[in-house]
């Protein structure tokens, strides 16, 4: 499990592209026959994938949360992105199509990440502590709370699908969803908006392999960018704006944690006061 610690704002005017890169980007998220995760000490989220490539992944406890097992004291977001595959909680098995997204609450002992050879099962998971229990769930594609959102004359038109959030799948503090941009649209969210209460964290994908998803980040006064491919991950502090245009449509998984569960819980950045 790799480690990124918590930044501050006055950090970013020093920071160049590579700096950049290492505190924000999690470049290698899908490794074949592996689980890969990274912990940021912003709000203790963990975020990761796991990629079964024909077999069975284990879930197991890490040292660096000082836990027997992983969702000792946590609970877990999990959207696959990939092909069919499964996810076996505590010997309940859960069949994963392209899409469907699962919630795993605190307490469970035992979680493992399954495909057949050639499926291509790609599990993106997203964690953060949990202080009860709340039952599993799973949520296929077309059953989520589903928003159009955005316009084609502003180049954002896009479907934003609700999995895990305060009127759906229930969660200690975890809220997720995805959201696919219309072709022909390509910016993510305009204006842009800060939200002090949580942190966020990106995942990009269906994003061509000659395509690059430019993310906007900083304070509104003092912005950069990171140029993201496909299945790359980006932590988004929550004192930083967080919005992207890509080089053609994508789809991301945007999942947050931190004080509260209200969607519509932001504060705009105006493009007229970016930076």
């Amino acid at each position: 499990m790799e480690q990124r610690y918590a930044t501050h704002p006055s950090q970013i005017p020093g920071m160049d592209t590579a700096d950049l890169r290492a505190t924000y980007l999690v470049e290698e998220v899908f490794v074949p026959g592996e689980i890969r995760l990274t912990f940021t000490h912003h709000d203790r989220i963990v975020l990761g994938g796991a990629v079964p490539d024909g077999g069975t992944l284990d879930l197991p406890g890490y040292a660096e949360i000082r836990s027997d097992t992983f969702l000792e004291r946590r609970e877990l977001g999990i959207v696959n992105v990939g092909g069919p595959g499964s996810v076996t909680a505590d010997g309940q098995r859960y069949d994963l199509v392209p899409g469907a997204c699962l919630y795993l609450g605190r307490g469970i002992a035992s979680v493992a990440f399954s495909d057949e050879p050639g499926a291509g099962a790609q599990f993106y998971l997203f964690s953060a502590p949990a202080h009860t229990t709340y039952p599993s769930v799973l949520v296929n594609p077309d059953e989520g709370n589903v928003l159009e959102l955005g316009d084609q004359k502003t180049s954002n038109r896009r479907t934003l699908t609700q999995y895990i959030h305060a009127n759906g799948v229930q969660s200690c503090q975890v809220v997720m969803g995805v959201t696919r941009l219309h072709e022909g649209s390509m910016w993510n969210t305009m204006p842009a908006h800060t939200h002090d209460r949580p942190t966020e964290c990106y995942l990009y994908f269906d994003v061509a392999d000659d395509a690059r998803v430019v993310h906007l980040m900083g304070e509104r006064e003092e912005t950069r960018h990171l140029m993201v491919a496909d299945r790359q991950a980006v932590i988004s502090p929550s004192w930083s704006l967080h919005s992207g245009v890509g080089t053609a449509s994508y789809a991301f998984v945007w999942a947050m944690a931190g004080e509260n569960q209200a969607f519509d819980d932001m504060d705009p950045a105006p493009v007229t006061d970016l930076r």
